[in-house]
Order: structure tokens, then sequence, then C-alpha cells
């Protein structure tokens, strides 16, 4: 009888052990952008907005769909490469524009615990885009992490009549 009682407390030691480690659910970090007039006020879509990426294996995938009338998003920033492609399609009735956008961005990985899977951390370093319907990037902090608060990027459209 004994040794069946040290063998239930030694599992339920080892059970509220393992319970405690606090392992994130979602482990991929976003990247908050806010959108702005030139003369810096806050500034909101007047377009139908998606966001696309490829896939290593070619695939196209929607990381932002049909935003509208929206003044801030948040995109997940991929972990594998040191730059992301992005494709940003700005669409209404009677226009039709799109840019590529191209984050270039160091990955470090970040460790909870050896009993959770790495996350990554992101510093950017640089945005480039065409230009048919967004002017310019402006990386306001370039460090992204789980602070989904943190203003990183500022989004300038051009002005359209």
């Amino acid at each position: 009888m004994r040794k069946l009682v040290i063998a239930i407390v030694a599992t339920l030691v080892t059970a509220v052990g393992c319970t405690s480690i606090d392992c994130p659910v979602q482990n991929v970090v976003y990247t908050s952008y806010t959108l702005h007039k030139a003369d810096g006020s806050a500034d909101s879509l007047k377009d139908t907005m998606y966001v696309l990426t490829f896939q290593a294996n070619g695939k196209d995938t929607i990381i932002f769909n049909a935003g509208i009338g929206l003044s801030k998003f948040s995109l997940p920033v991929g972990y594998a490469n040191p730059e992301d492609t992005l494709y940003f399609i700005m669409r209404n009735v009677d226009y039709l524009a799109v840019d590529t956008v191209w984050i270039k961005k160091e990955n470090y990985p970040h460790f909870e615990s050896v009993d959770c899977s790495a996350s990554y951390f992101h510093k950017l370093t640089a945005i480039r885009t065409t230009h048919h319907a967004i002017d310019s990037f402006v990386i306001n902090k370039s460090f992204v992490d789980y602070d989904a608060s943190t203003e990183h990027v500022h989004l300038y459209f051009k002005a359209r009549n």
C-alpha cells in the first residue's frame, strides 16, 4: 500500500510540474501597420484591400482578406527567409492596383522553455515597394515580438481623386 501511495504522489507531482510550463499557443508574431496621410494624420482604407504571399511550394496564400475602412491592421511575419514578399491588392468598382512589397528582416529564434517549440522574433531592416497605390512605408518600431499594441510600420497610400 505504501508503494502505491508513493507512486500516486510522484505522478501528481510530475503532472503538476508539467502543467506549469507556459508555452505560447500561437507562436507566430504579427507586424502592426497603421495608415497615415502625407501630413501624418490618420488615414483609412477607401478601397478593398487584400494581401497575399506565395508559399515555398508556389501556392498563393491570402493573409489579409477584404479589408475596407480600416486605419490599422496586422500581418504575420515569415521566419524561413530573410525577406518576405507580399502583394497588396487595392480594388473597388473602377480601380485595381497591385503593389509588390519586400520586407527585409532579421529572424531571431525565441525560446520560452526547452519544452516549448521555438518562436521567432524579428527586426525589420528595410521595406521597399512598387508604387502603384502605395506611396511609401516607414518603419516606426523595428522589433517585432508578441506585443500586439506596437505600431511597427506606417503605411502611406498615394492620394487619389
